[in-house]
């Protein structure tokens, strides 16, 4: 198959077009050869025939930016076996067909149907393929072919960076490089002239030039002053098609920067200045300002100012200002207008930066005159030392003198001084100053350890101009007196361990003072002699503000005693000595064999009894259900009641038992016992409780009165008759107990019970008589006698 391109229009394009077929399938196509082959038939032999070009196809161009009405032409294809009959199909696929290209598929034409832009895209890759339109079998195998977009001049330069902004140094060389710039054609290069750019300069000459093939801009003038101009904008234009007529161009703008150089010298405006500065101006203080113009910028324009001669040099100095770049005059030393009453100066400034290439325009320093006149003003007093130290121990008494200040009147008045001490709302006022000498004194008793530094603030002031003030500071320092004794430097955990050795050092201790380090260290650590020797630990004095614990025994036991208590004292090394005693607590702790404490807890050794959870919970159930069986037997014991008197019918065969305890000296309801116990107290006549009375017996208290001249054996026969004679006894035999003391002793009976049942009266003050054994009975026996009296 054979392509064939008719695309060449202008005559340029016929020549090529023209080359392109007589010699671009020789270097500029593939030429792909297919093989005719036949079939043979079974029994023959095959035959070999020469190979035939099967396509000859070549790289198709179509025109850019095609506007006609009809589709653009692009060629044609042809295959050897098309003879024209129509058997032939033409099939165009891959990049753009159907959309952009188009195919008669009976003659192989192709046309574009559209309008393209090369620089989108460059080429299309296609496939061609002719097959036979009843069979639709390929006659030849597919191939591949290029349609090419060929260039016009659509596209105007452009500078894809500006606008530019560049400086460039003043005072530069002719011909100094500013500036490349680049303009970029989207046409094809290798296509005639319509990338080819040319470079020209529509504005800013004579100032400035541009080469017109590289881009570059250079200056034009010499010694091109920033101070005269600064600011230049340079047009540059880009022309395609080398700069001739019909191109297309494209421009930018390189807005240039005049940088300065120092090729100015500073200058003072004036050749002579004048100032008035008052005596009363404070050292250090800034008096006068003074300036020369520098027509350069930035660090070009910096400069010092330095006093060069005058007889002020020591009285006043001068420095520079870089913000504002003007030199402040400052006084060294203060001015008197008594003895001089004028100074003279100068004063040079110079630049810091110097640029040698331009040093032919100096000297780049200038200098001026300036003088000073003093003004006389009233001044304040004038202390004789700018500042005070003073001293004075603390504890001094209230009065005590700390020191004095003096100020005088500088002016020739003289005037008398006054003081007083300025003190501000917070300050605590422990001095006072006499108004007239200047004299200090103290008006609290002052503490070291508290304050030890003061610092007050002394006025003095004219008698004749109270209003002028001057002021200095007074520092006093509190000296130290040794008012304090040492003392531990913490609270210690002392251990010891159960396993320690004697001699063994179980802990370090130190301590410290409020005092001064004179009336401080060096420390003693002792034990207290007044105290016996301990026999547990020791002390030990390090000599170096330390001591050391030592035991002075073999093993401690927790379980014995698990704290030890050791007194210790430490005494200062002031004058006089001070001491203080401390008690150190020291724990007795279970510790490992490295000297690691495990625990400091006593212990219980209990052992294991082995038993299960199971029997443990039977045994409490069992404890349990015994309580509570004990708690109900009480119960019902208390709420049964027993009759005291039996029944008349089985009383002979009964033995009666008694189980309740009788209330003591103080129940007077149950028994009386005071009649057995003294037959001179009974009064009436008690019935038995073990039976029921029915008999009211009337001859018993007939014999009442006859009891206080009886002897207890005869009182004992007669209540024995009276038992046997009763007919309310029962006829058993019974047994009566009867306690008695026997006749009064010569001190007397002390007992309670006589006191219980008889109301008289009795004197208990000779239990006092009988010594200090009875001391405490005679004062509550006393007490007793005091109530009934009142």
């Amino acid at each position: 198959m054979k392509i064939t391109s008719t695309s060449c229009i202008c005559p340029v394009l016929v020549c090529l077009c023209f080359v392109q077929r007589c010699y671009g399938t020789a270097h500029h196509s593939s030429i792909k050869v297919t093989r005719n082959q036949t079939k043979h038939i079974e029994g023959e032999t095959e035959v070999h025939h020469r190979p035939k070009r099967g396509w000859v196809w070549n790289q198709f161009f179509v025109l850019e930016e095609h506007m006609g009405p009809d589709p653009q032409y692009v060629g044609k294809l042809h295959s050897n076996s098309d003879k024209g009959d129509g058997s032939v199909k033409y099939i165009l696929t891959g990049e753009g067909a159907g959309t952009i290209f188009i195919i008669d598929d009976t003659t192989g034409d192709i046309h574009s149907t559209k309008s393209l832009d090369r620089e989108q895209k460059t080429h299309y890759v296609l496939h061609a393929q002719a097959i036979d339109r009843r069979t639709n079998k390929p006659l030849e195998p597919e191939s591949e072919f290029i349609i090419k977009v060929q260039d016009i001049n659509d596209n105007a330069p452009k500078f894809t960076d500006g606008p530019y902004i560049v400086t460039v140094p003043e005072m530069s060389d002719m011909g100094t490089s500013v500036l490349q710039v680049t303009a970029t054609d989207a046409d094809d290069p290798t296509y005639g002239n319509s990338a080819r750019v040319v470079y020209s300069i529509l504005q800013g000459q004579p100032y400035f030039s541009v080469d017109p093939k590289t881009g570059v801009i250079r200056t034009a003038l010499h010694n091109m002053d920033r101070e005269a101009r600064e600011h230049y904008s340079v047009v540059i234009q880009a022309k395609d098609m080398a700069g001739q007529v019909g191109g297309l161009s494209g421009s930018t703008t390189v807005n240039i920067t005049l940088t300065d150089v120092n090729d100015n010298p500073p200058r003072f405006p004036q050749k002579h200045y004048q100032l008035y500065v008052p005596e009363s101006a404070q050292v250090g203080s800034a008096v006068g300002k003074i300036k020369a113009n520098d027509a350069d910028t930035g660090s070009n324009a910096d400069m010092t100012y330095s006093i060069i001669n005058g007889d002020g040099i020591g009285i006043f100095s001068i420095s520079t200002d870089k913000e504002t770049r003007e030199g402040i005059l400052s006084l060294k030393k203060p001015l008197n207008y008594e003895k001089k009453k004028s100074y003279t100066l100068t004063i040079e400034g110079a630049n810091t930066h110097l640029d040698f290439r331009f040093s032919h325009l100096g000297p780049f320093k200038d200098a001026t005159m300036l003088k000073i006149i003093v003004g006389d003003v009233d001044e304040p007093p004038l202390f004789s030392m700018p500042s005070y130290v003073m001293e004075v121990y603390e504890n001094a008494k209230i009065g005590t003198v700390v020191g004095t200040v003096l100020a005088q009147d500088p002016d020739s008045a003289n005037s008398l001084v006054r003081y007083f001490i300025d003190y501000s709302a917070e300050d605590d006022r422990c001095f006072n100053i006499d108004a007239n000498t200047g004299t200090i004194r103290t008006t609290k008793v002052l503490d070291r350890e508290e304050t030890p530094w003061y610092n007050i603030t002394v006025a003095a002031s004219e008698n004749d101009n109270p209003g002028l003030l001057s002021h200095v500071t007074v520092g006093i320092r509190v000296l130290d007196v040794n008012d304090n004794p040492p003392e531990l430097a913490r609270e210690y955990d002392i251990v010891v361990c159960e396993n320690s050795k004697p001699g063994q050092v179980i802990h370090t201790i130190s301590a410290t003072d409020k005092d001064d380090f004179a009336n401080g260290p060096r420390f003693n650590f002792f034990l207290d002699e007044r105290l016996s020797i301990n026999p547990n630990f020791t002390l030990k004095d390090n000599e170096d503000n330390t001591a050391s614990i030592l035991t002075r025994r073999r093993r401690f036991s927790r379980t014995i005693q698990d704290v030890y208590y050791l007194p210790i004292m430490i005494s200062d090394g002031g004058i006089p000595s001070l001491s203080s005693s401390s008690t150190l607590t020291v724990r007795v702790c279970a510790c490992e064999r490295d000297g690691r404490v495990r625990t400091c807890h006593a212990e219980a050794f209990l052992s294991s009894a082995g038993l299960s959870t199971g029997a443990l919970i039977a045994i409490l159930l069992c404890v349990v259900i015994l309580l509570a069986i004990v708690v109900l037997f009480i119960t019902l014991r208390r709420s049964k009641k027993e009759p005291l008197i039996i029944s008349e019918e089985d009383v002979r065969e009964n033995v009666v038992t008694y189980d309740d305890e009788g209330g003591g000296e103080e129940d007077t309801e149950a028994f009386d016992i005071t009649a057995l116990r003294n037959p001179s107290a009974a009064e009436e006549l008690k019935y038995r409780r073990d039976i029921r009375p029915e008999v009211k017996l009337t001859p018993r208290h007939q014999t009442l009165s006859t009891l206080e001249s009886i002897d207890v054996q005869e009182f004992i026969k007669q209540k024995l008759a009276e038992a046997d004679l009763d007919p309310s006894v029962p006829p058993y035999d019974s047994l009566q107990t009867y306690a008695y003391e026997g006749q009064r002793s010569e001190a007397g009976s002390i007992s309670s019970l006589d006191s219980a049942t008889t109301q008289s009266d009795q004197d208990y003050h000779y239990l006092g008589d009988w010594g200090p054994e009875f001391k405490k009975l005679a004062e509550l026996y006393g007490e007793i006698e005091s109530e009934r009296t009142t």
